[in-house]
């Protein structure tokens, strides 16, 4: 029987870049890795907005992105 087993976790905040010619929104994304599996969604939000911070941009929305291995 096969399992997943977690791998690893990265914390993105998504920041206002503009429009284009279009006037579509440009994102940009700065990345934080080593997010722990167990954090709750809370927590996430608390410190991806406390990182957020640092930048002059707006921010436009918060992932978090999983990797997990499948493994027999």
């Amino acid at each position: 029987m096969a399992t997943m087993e977690f791998r690893g976790a990265i914390g993105k905040v998504f920041f206002d870049g503009g429009v284009t010619e279009d006037g579509k929104l440009i994102r940009k994304a700065k990345s934080y890795r080593n997010i722990a599996q167990g954090i709750d969604a809370t927590n996430l939000y608390e410190a991806l907005s406390q990182l957020a911070q640092f930048s002059e941009r707006t921010v436009v929305g918060m992932e978090k992105v999983e990797t997990t291995e499948v493994v027999k």
